[in-house]
C-alpha cells in the first residue's frame, strides 16, 4: 500500500467497509496512484507545530483507469469521521481544480460525517469552495461521486451537482438532515435507510445513478463508465471507424403489430448497439423511460427511449427530468443522442399537474431544443401529442428523424380523437350502431391523420425506415454529421431552463 501514513484500515474493515486508500487503489490501475497534500493537516491554535489530523481526513491525488488520467479524492472516516474542515475542503477543491486544468475526470469518494463543527464558519466556507469548483467543472469534465458511507448536511450538494452518483447497499446514506433532526422537528421517527438509503435514492428521489451490493462491483462499473465517456469537452472527436455489421438481427420482430401490446425497449436497444455495450443509467428510477450509454461500431452514443412495458412509456414529471438531465450531459460532451420513440403522451393526472408536469415536461423540450450535438430520432410505433414534440422531434432541430412502417404520429390516439370530434353523433346513437360508428371513424382517423406518411410528406420525417436498417442508418448518419456545426447563434449569456 502506498504512502507513509499509518492508515487505520482495521477500523473500517470492522464496519464491513474498505479504507479510503484501499478504495483508491482498487479503482485505479495498479501502482499508478500518486498522492499530493499528504502532509496537510489541522492544528491547535496554541500548538501550531502539532498536527491533530493526518492529511486532514482526505486522501487526494491522481492516477490512471486504463489509459485515462483521473484525479481522485477519498474521505477517510477513521480520521475525525471524515468531517470537512477548512484544510479538508481546500484539498478537495484543489483536486477538482487540477482535474479542470488537466481536462480529465474527477472522482470523489464520499464517506463523511459532514461539516466539522469545531471549525464553525470555516467548515461552511470549505463546502462553498467545493461547490464552486463542482459548478465550474460541470459540462467541462466528467464528475463522478461515489458515496460509501454517510453523506449528510451540506456534503450532499457536491454529489448533487456532479454527473453520476454511485452507492452501495447498507453502507451508503445521503440526507440533508439526519433522523434525529427529523424526529425533533417533525416528531416523525425514521432510520437512516428510510431517510436516505439506497432504495430511496435509486427508486424515488433519483439522486443515485448506480447502486451495488458491494464496493468491488461498484468500482468495476465505475471503471466501465470511465472507459465509455469522454475525458473532457475537448475529447469529443468521433473516430473514423468501419461499420461493424450485426448478423442474425431480430429487430423487426420485437415491436408487436397490436399497438396495445407491450414489449421491452431494452431488446430494441441491444439490437441497435454493439454486443454487451449498453450501460443503463438510473435503472430503477422513472422506469417508464430508459437512458444510458452504448456503442455503435465503437462510437459512444447516448440512448433515450420510452419503455412501453412500464406505464405504456408515457412521460411524467420524473421521466421528463431523468431524460432532460441525460440529454444535457450528452450535449455537454458532444455525445450523439439516439432517441427511440414509442410514447402515448404526457401522463394525464391531477397529481401530475400538482407536481408541475408543465414545468418538468418543459425541461425535456428545452434540453432537446438546446442540444447542438448529433441528434437522431426513430419513431418505433407511436408518437402522440406534446410528447411527440418533446422526444427529439424535427421541430426541435433534430438532424434526422425516421419512422418505422406502421408507426403513427398524431395529436392523440384514434379512440380519444373520435370521442372528441364525434361526441354529438355518439350521443345520438346506441348499442351496436354506436360501436360500429366508432370503429368506422377510428379507422378513418387513423388512415387520414395518424399515418407517419403524412409527416414524411410534410418533411417532419426524413424517411420511413426498414427496422433491419436502423443500426446501419444511425452509423452512417453519425459519420456524415461528425463535423456538424450549428449555424444559428443568438448572442446571449444563457437561456433560462425551467428548473
Amino acid at each position: 500500500m502506498k504512502g507513509i501514513k499509518n492508515y487505520n484500515v482495521e477500523k473500517q474493515h470492522k464496519k464491513g467497509k474498505l479504507h479510503a486508500i484501499e478504495r483508491i487503489e482498487r479503482i485505479l490501475n495498479k501502482d499508478t496512484f500518486f498522492e499530493f497534500g499528504s502532509n496537510v493537516g489541522s492544528y491547535k491554535e496554541e500548538y501550531k507545530e502539532q498536527s491533530l489530523l493526518d492529511y486532514d481526513g482526505v486522501i487526494t491525488g491522481y492516477g490512471y483507469i486504463g489509459r485515462k488520467l483521473v484525479y481522485i479524492y477519498s474521505q477517510d472516516f477513521t480520521v475525525c469521521g471524515g468531517t470537512v474542515g477548512k484544510k479538508h475542503g481546500e484539498k478537495i477543491a484543489l483536486t477538482i481544480k487540477k482535474a479542470i486544468e488537466n481536462k480529465c475526470p474527477i472522482i470523489g469518494i464520499n464517506d463523511s460525517g459532514g461539516a466539522r463543527i469545531q471549525e464553525g464558519v470555516n467548515a461552511l466556507a470549505a463546502y462553498g469552495d467545493i461547490f464552486y469548483y463542482n459548478t465550474l467543472a460541470s459540462g467541462y469534465i466528467p464528475q463522478i461521486s461515489v458515496v460509501l458511507g454517510p453523506c449528510a448536511g451540506g456534503a450532499v450538494y457536491s454529489p448533487g451537482i456532479t454527473d453520476f452518483v454511485f452507492m452501495v447497499d447498507e453502507i451508503s446514506h445521503m440526507f440533508v438532515t439526519g433522523p434525529k433532526v427529523i424526529q425533533e422537528v417533525t416528531g416523525i421517527s425514521c432510520n437512516e435507510d428510510e431517510l436516505g438509503g439506497t432504495n430511496i435514492h435509486k427508486k424515488i428521489s433519483g439522486v443515485s445513478h448506480f447502486v451495488f451490493s458491494n464496493e468491488d462491483d461498484c468500482f468495476e462499473k465505475l471503471k466501465k463508465l470511465i472507459s465509455i465517456i469522454p475525458t473532457s469537452v475537448y475529447d469529443t472527436k468521433i473516430k473514423n471507424v468501419k461499420y461493424n455489421k450485426k448478423f442474425f438481427t431480430n429487430i423487426q420482430n420485437i415491436v408487436p403489430k397490436n399497438p396495445r401490446k407491450i414489449y421491452n425497449i431494452i431488446d430494441i436497444i441491444n439490437e441497435v448497439v454493439d454486443v454487451d455495450s449498453f450501460l443503463e443509467i438510473q435503472k430503477e428510477f422513472a422506469t417508464n423511460i430508459v437512458v444510458g450509454f452504448g456503442k455503435i461500431s465503437e462510437i459512444t452514443v447516448g440512448i433515450v427511449a420510452n419503455q412501453p412495458s412500464v406505464m405504456a412509456g408515457v412521460l411524467d414529471c420524473d421521466s421528463s427530468d431523468k431524460a432532460a438531465r441525460f440529454v444535457r450531459y450528452c450535449d455537454s460532451f458532444n455525445i450523439p443522442i439516439i432517441t427511440l420513440v414509442d410514447v402515448p403522451g404526457f401522463l394525464p393526472s391531477v397529481e401530475q399537474e400538482k407536481k408541475g408536469i408543465i414545468r418538468h415536461g418543459a425541461k425535456l423540450l428545452y434540453a432537446y431544443a438546446e442540444a447542438t450535438t448529433i441528434k437522431i430520432t426513430i419513431i418505433l410505433r407511436k408518437a402522440f401529442g406534446g410528447a411527440y414534440i418533446a422526444m427529439g422531434s424535427k421541430h426541435l432541430r433534430t438532424d434526422f428523424v425516421y419512422a418505422w412502417p406502421q408507426s403513427q404520429i398524431s395529436v392523440m390516439g384514434a379512440e380519444g380523437a373520435v370521442n372528441v370530434i364525434y361526441a354529438q353523433d355518439l350521443k345520438r346513437l346506441s348499442g351496436m350502431e354506436r360501436e360500429d360508428f366508432r370503429i368506422k371513424k377510428m379507422q378513418e382517423y387513423e388512415n387520414i391523420y395518424m399515418s407517419s406518411l403524412i409527416a414524411e410528406k410534410e418533411g417532419y420525417i426524413d424517411e420511413i425506415l426498414d427496422p433491419k436498417e436502423t443500426r446501419l442508418r444511425i452509423f452512417k448518419d453519425i459519420m456524415c454529421l461528425q463535423n456538424k456545426q450549428e449555424i444559428i447563434h443568438i448572442s446571449k449569456k444563457h437561456g433560462n431552463i425551467p428548473l
